[in-house]
């Protein structure tokens, strides 16, 4: 207000001089006009005349600003006089980040078309950053999540599928429930045009890393776990990247993407998703071709291989012949505890041809090879043996809104992939790879009404039997995966039913979202053997999740050409 007066005053002053100065130029012109000629007096009063209506224009303009200012004084609301800041009101600012569609979309997303943004240009979030040519964008959430089961599976937020507490133990004879905010996620996403290719950095992370063992008494100092780390590049139709990823080989929404908002993981508050999908995230090179306007595409890719004979999961280990076990298990394979050191022959090969013709459907089919590769201490042979699998997945619309799922694989020694709920091999007496049959299946549906998304899955694992003869030891024995004798932690079929849903509470692109979730699953677990001793044929788990979830603003920036 005060400088609203104080401007007022400044043009009064002004234009006073100016009446002042013009009044002084008439009176000193007087006596000079009695000296000169007609003509002179003459054109001396037209400039006067001409004056004296510059005068009277700026009189007018000067009270019509003043009345403008005083009433737009009358209308200010009063302000605390310690405010320094103002907080801009701008309009929508494009899409609300996210690490996954809080509500999907059947468009299919394709690599961001790039136009220079400019200042208050709306399309720009606002909490994206410039530096140089390069956006960087914040990507992420905060969770609070509760999870009660009506056996003590012991897991945390994300659940071991293949460890549902069996038979008369203190598992199953009592509840758990936990409260966590380990799904909260952070990460930042860089765009920048480099030599006429689009370039796009992905960074995420989360609280779900290898925590202390005392973590849950006092402070819960949740640990910080790498999720995703990659680079890709795309010019034209081709496009490259290379970093830990989600494989090629998890099932995709939409095109071929890395983007997570093009995977399907489902839509579960478990951290472990649903028993069946086939995921991984982890190390990558990946080729792709788009064509047709992106309607179909094919990539090629090699992923970090791993030799796993089980222990990941709840999932038991693959016995071993004897004589072997000591270099086999947890030396030469990976049993879920040897961290990077099992040796690998190749990169698995992986192969996916993605079509979208039209926006209401998706399909997928490829496949993957693998190699193993071990060396027997005794015989000092080395024995190689090729594996692989392959899969078709598909999401389609019915209506608008309701969409059909289907992911479907079956595998010669890749269970890995099955979130490691299936060993790869099994090892026969000579020292050589035994592969084990496995498949799954994840098929559902999601539903979005206005705000709210109802979604419900069906999850199934199979797993194989691989009985090997030990002629190893003193007395043959067997050994393997589903023999009988073999521990009830060697499953036959993991089982899980979903039903959801993800309410959306308000969402702006300029403040982020806010989102309430619940989650439903029923898993059945069944061993290859179970004992003759009145033990029960299969292990079961209740489970009920919900979380409040706070999503941050932001959106992918349209930054080129």
């Amino acid at each position: 207000m005060e400088m609203m007066k104080a401007k007022t005053l400044g043009t009064v002053i002004v234009c006073s001089a100016i009446l002042f100065g013009a009044s002084l130029f008439g009176q000193a012109s007087a006596p000079a006009a009695s000296q000169t000629t007609d003509n002179d007096v003459a054109t001396l009063k037209a400039q006067l005349g001409e004056q004296q209506k510059q005068i009277d224009a700026l009189k007018s303009a000067m009270l019509e600003q003043r009345k403008l200012i005083e009433k737009a004084a009358a209308n200010a609301p009063a302000q605390n006089t310690n405010d320094t800041f103002a907080l801009p009101r701008n309009k929508a600012l494009g899409d609300v980040a996210s690490t996954t569609p809080i509500i999907p979309s059947i468009a299919p997303v394709t690599a961001p078309v790039i136009n220079a943004a400019q200042p208050g240009n709306d399309s720009t979030s606002p909490l994206q950053l410039k530096i140089g040519d390069a956006y960087i964008t914040p990507v992420g959430f905060m969770d609070f999540t509760s999870v009660f089961r009506n056996h003590d599976a012991g897991n945390g937020i994300g659940t071991n599928f293949a460890g549902v507490p069996y038979g008369n133990v203190y598992q199953n004879n009592l509840t758990e429930e936990r409260l966590s905010m380990q799904n909260s996620r952070f990460g930042f996403r860089v765009d920048a045009d480099v030599l006429g290719a689009h370039v796009i950095g992905y960074m995420e992370d989360d609280f779900l890393g290898n925590n202390a063992t005392s973590v849950a008494v006092t402070s819960n100092s949740n640990t910080v776990r790498s999720r995703l780390y990659w680079v890709d590049l795309r010019k034209g139709a081709w496009e490259l990247m290379a970093g830990q990823s989600w494989s090629l080989l998890t099932p995709g929404r939409e095109g071929i993407s890395p983007l997570p908002a093009n995977i399907f993981y489902s839509q579960n508050i478990d951290t472990n998703y649903q028993a069946g999908l086939v995921w991984a995230r982890i190390p990558e090179l990946r080729l792709v071709g788009h064509f047709a306007g992106d309607k179909a595409a094919f990539a090629l890719a090699l992923d970090q291989a791993e030799g796993y004979i089980g222990g990941s999961g709840g999932s038991g280990i693959v016995a071993v012949p004897s004589a072997l076990s000591s270099t086999y298990v947890g030396g030469e394979l990976n049993n879920a505890a040897t961290t990077v050191s099992a040796p690998n022959v190749f990169p698995d090969l992986i192969a996916k041809l993605a079509f979208d013709p039209v926006k209401a459907f998706h399909l997928e089919l490829g496949g993957i090879l693998s190699e193993f590769r071990v060396w027997n201490p005794t015989s000092k042979i080395t024995y190689t043996t090729p594996g692989g699998g392959g899969f078709i997945n598909a999401n389609f619309a019915l209506a608008p809104g309701f969409r059909i799922l289907t992911n479907n694989f079956w595998s010669d020694g890749d269970g890995r992939y099955i979130f490691g709920l299936a060993p790869d091999l099994a090892v026969t007496s000579f020292g050589s790879p035994s592969l084990i049959h496995s498949g799954s299946t994840v098929d559902g549906f999601e539903w979005t009404i206005g705000n709210t998304l109802l979604y419900a899955y069906y999850g199934g694992v199979y797993i194989g039997r691989d009985v090997v003869i030990d002629t190893t030891g003193k007395t043959p024995a067997l050994a393997g995966w589903g023999y009988t004798g073999s521990s009830n932690t060697q499953n036959r079929s993991i089982q899980e039913l979903t039903l959801g849903f993800n309410q959306t509470i308000w969402k702006d692109p300029k403040y982020g979202a806010l989102n309430f979730m619940g989650q439903y699953s029923y898993v059945l677990r069944e061993p290859w053997y179970v004992a003759n001793n009145g033990s029960p044929k299969e292990a079961n788990l209740n489970m009920v999740f919900l979380d409040l979830r706070y999503t941050l603003p932001g959106s992918a920036p349209t930054i080129g050409h």
